[in-house]
């Protein structure tokens, strides 16, 4: 018996360790109702749906077959908190546990999801999403001198930009602004150098991406200082976040939204073959409208006489004839009644200077007498002394006098 307790265990395969594993997990929990949010929602082609449920401290991995699938009414999105009925089983291509998911329903937001929202009203509430009004949208340029664009060096994402921008632009001068695009630090640093594209003008375009990836991945592009700093930006700016069904707020504050990297690769710039089909659609569109407008002068060269064409332009032009003889006589009519009230102004001033002309009076048989020396004019008897010498201007003619005593004692000139 002892001997037995000494021997070592029996030398197990990987398969078999993960089908005793398996074995013992599918029979002590048979039927397991589970409550998380969920992340990282991945639907097949094949109708089968793979996704995440976690809470604050764990995460656990889940599969939902198309035949469960089919029978929900709901379609999940990444931040849903759910609630699950299903079994535990291993799969053992990974050597992971899972959940097979028989039913689920949703219970509410999760704290993720409810978080974005809040901030998504907030930063709406500031006019931040302004551009997803077409009165407000900046058109993109149609072929762009250079691009830049704010991503990992090393994802997948800017290997899928360089690969069609090579192609579709080859002379595109692509600058490439290396940021971390998942962690808590990763929303600061990418806000930072969509600051320090803008301010340095490193592009006409502005790309910010990543590729997919659940929800949590995709936090640092819904950070409100990334928000703010697209908003901010001077460059025309695409956020290509995650694949078609993920967003960022990004996505809200951009210039345009593309549902892939690859698509905004796609947007920015305008393949040759699109701008040879662009071009010949214009001049396909001239030249019509020219033929058109040849066969209409033809038609009416053909069928007019030249005493039709003469009526017709005689018919055409003495409307505008006349019209030119009517605005003319009104301006006249204008001119000389201006003409009239100036004169009537000069009359009114002229008799005004007249009235006012000390001289005036003299016409009429008046004088005025003065003091020789000031030659200031007496107005009253009272202002003369005696043996004055004062001077009496006439209108035709200035003579010198002396006052003398009367013998009533009054001054007399």
């Amino acid at each position: 018996m002892y001997d037995q307790l000494l021997q070592p265990p029996p030398v197990l395969q990987v398969s078999q360790l993960t089908d005793l594993i398996k074995d013992l997990l599918q029979e002590q929990f048979r039927y397991v109702v589970v409550e998380g949010e969920l992340t990282n929602f991945r639907p097949a082609s094949s109708g089968h749906w793979y996704f995440t449920l976690k809470d604050s401290e764990a995460m656990v991995q889940c599969v939902m077959f198309r035949s469960a699938a089919s029978r929900i009414q709901l379609r999940p999105q990444d931040g849903d908190l759910l609630r699950i009925n299903g079994s535990v089983s291993v799969y053992a291509a990974r050597g992971a546990y899972q959940i097979i998911v028989q039913t689920m329903e949703h219970v509410g937001s999760g704290r993720i999801l409810a978080l974005l929202e809040d901030r998504k009203r907030r930063l709406a509430s500031e006019g931040l999403f302004e551009r997803q009004n077409e009165k407000f949208l900046r058109p993109l340029p149609l072929v762009p001198r250079s691009i830049a664009i704010v991503t990992s060096p090393t994802g997948a994402a800017i290997r899928d930009i360089l690969q069609i921008l090579k192609r579709r632009a080859p002379g595109l001068l692509v600058r490439i602004l290396p940021v971390p695009v998942q962690g808590e630090a990763a929303g600061v640093q990418i806000a930072q150098m969509i600051e320090y594209a803008g301010r340095h003008r490193l592009g006409e375009v502005l790309i910010i991406t990543r590729g997919g990836g659940s929800i949590e991945d995709l936090l640092p592009f819904s950070d409100e200082a990334v928000v703010r700093a697209i908003h901010r930006s001077p460059l025309h700016v695409i956020s290509a976040v995650g694949h078609e069904i993920d967003w960022a707020l990004s996505d809200y504050a951009a210039d345009y939204r593309a549902p892939t990297p690859s698509a905004a690769a796609e947007i920015v710039c305008a393949s040759r073959e699109e701008l040879t089909r662009r071009i010949n659609g214009a001049l396909q569109v001239i030249t019509r409208t020219l033929q058109s407008e040849l066969r209409t002068v033809r038609l009416r060269m053909e069928t007019g006489s030249p005493t039709e064409l003469l009526f017709r332009y005689r018919q055409f032009l003495q409307p505008k004839i006349q019209s030119v003889d009517d605005q003319v006589q009104v301006l006249v009519r204008q001119m000389w009644e201006r003409i009239r009230e100036i004169q009537r102004r000069l009359e009114r001033a002229t008799d005004r200077i007249v009235s006012a002309d000390p001289v005036t009076p003299l016409r009429s048989g008046f004088a005025l007498i003065r003091d020789p020396q000031t030659h200031a004019i007496f107005r009253r008897g009272t202002e003369l002394s005696e043996a004055q010498a004062i001077t009496i201007q006439f209108h035709d003619k200035t003579i010198a006098a002396r006052t003398e005593v009367s013998t009533n004692g009054e001054n007399n000139g």
